[in-house]
């Protein structure tokens, strides 16, 4: 009857579901769930399977368990199964299956690709509900897609300018301070945003954060995203409240399968002391005598999908010449012509090969290594902050904003 519904409504096919499971008898039950609600269905057993005929043929939404034979109950498998689907296809809407769920298994299955999440045994009407949104949201996207595709070239340009008019044109300056910071979204609008201002005469907040997703609807909701940060920023909360207020407001506004992930620090000159909060962010690096001494991981899930999600402020006291390297996504998983990612090693080397370097002179070599192994424009959207302790006041400012994020 529900697969009825969603053919009456769209005008096509019934929807395609490729369904991945190593058990026959969870197979056989939701090939008979989905066929009776009139989706066709595809079941196949391991995921080279799944890989082969997600290969060959087109579906509007793939169900995958995240426990296979090979590894019962980490998830481990399942997700390295969600990274090769997103290498062959970045927009078909994955929804995870496990019998082993847990907070931290979601949080990494959203953050490698899938767009949802549900717990073994499963509710049928849940099930059908999640599916059936999916694949209409997957659907509206295609047709979004198609509209921007015959949207005149004034109207795409004015689009990124606005949103490029949301991000700061001067960077927050606080006395031995210098930031350096590139965006560049990968159509002409983009879902990465980054974000500062003073606080005081002695004090800065950095933020910089990444919508899951593409295109118009990750640049709405990064606008709204900014606009929380903004107004909690204004009430000089801590990074923790920060994020815990910020992740309550977006609960009420998300859809499922939508999340951001986020780092917020402020820094005190007075002190040097920075206090910062990562809620399922890339961890930024601390860059210290030349090589990379910590990893910002402190804080707690992504936003905007547990209400009652806790967060945890970590500190450092920082030293004169100390960097700090704040990075998307979009820059560690650019991809060379043969498959493989630039990845977080590799950007390690390039900081550790510039011990002396400023914020802005860093700030390019990493994007120079990124563009010369990716052969070209990056393929998701990219940001990059660099922040020096000393150093360099003239070489301190947004490249971003100021000229398209294109250098």
């Amino acid at each position: 009857m529900s697969g009825n519904v969603i053919r009456e409504r769209s005008g096509t096919a019934a929807p395609r579901v490729l369904v991945a499971d190593d058990h026959g008898d969870v197979l056989q039950a939701l090939h008979l769930l989905l066929k009776t609600e009139g989706y066709h269905v595809k079941g196949v057993s391991s995921p080279d399977a799944l890989m082969y005929a997600l290969a060959r043929e087109s579906f509007d939404v793939v169900l995958i368990d995240l426990n296979y034979t090979r590894d019962t109950t980490s998830g481990r498998e399942g997700l390295e199964l969600l990274s090769r689907i997103r290498a062959l296809n970045r927009d078909v809407p994955v929804v995870a299956m496990t019998a082993w769920g847990s907070i931290e298994l979601a949080v990494d299955a959203m953050r490698t690709g899938v767009d949802d999440f549900i717990q073994k045994p499963w509710d049928n009407d849940e099930l059908l509900r999640h599916l059936r949104m999916h694949i209409e949201q997957g659907r509206a996207q295609r047709r979004q897609q198609v509209s921007l595709d015959s949207t005149r070239p004034g109207e795409l340009a004015a689009a990124r300018e606005i949103q490029r008019n949301l991000l700061p044109t001067t960077l927050p300056a606080a006395p031995g301070l210098h930031v350096a910071a590139f965006w560049e979204p990968a159509g002409d609008v983009g879902g990465d945003f980054y974000d500062g201002a003073p606080l005081g005469d002695s004090s800065a907040w950095l933020c910089i954060g990444d919508v899951a997703g593409k295109g118009i609807s990750a640049a709405l909701l990064m606008a709204s995203v900014q606009s929380m940060v903004r107004s909690s920023a204004r009430v000089q909360l801590d990074p923790a409240a920060l994020c815990s207020s910020v992740n309550r407001e977006l609960c009420t506004q998300m859809t499922s399968g939508r999340f951001v992930t986020f780092f917020y620090c402020v820094y005190d000159a007075t002190t040097r002391r920075l206090v910062y909060t990562n809620a399922g962010h890339n961890p930024p690096f601390l860059v210290r005598g030349g090589e990379v001494t910590a990893r910002l991981s402190r804080g707690g899930p992504v936003l905007g999908v547990f209400p009652q999600s806790q967060f945890d402020s970590g500190e450092l006291q920082l030293e004169d010449g100390d960097r700090l390297v704040l990075f998307t996504d979009g820059i560690t998983e650019a991809r060379s012509a043969s498959g493989n990612e630039f990845g977080e090693e590799r950007l390690e080397r390039v900081v550790a090969a510039a011990p002396q370097a400023s914020a802005r002179a860093l700030s390019d070599r990493i994007l120079s290594a990124a563009r010369s192994f990716r052969g070209g424009a990056f393929e998701d959207d990219a940001t990059l902050i660099v922040m020096e302790v000393g150093g360099h006041p003239s070489q301190s400012g947004p490249s971003g904003p100021m000229d398209g994020g294109r250098r």
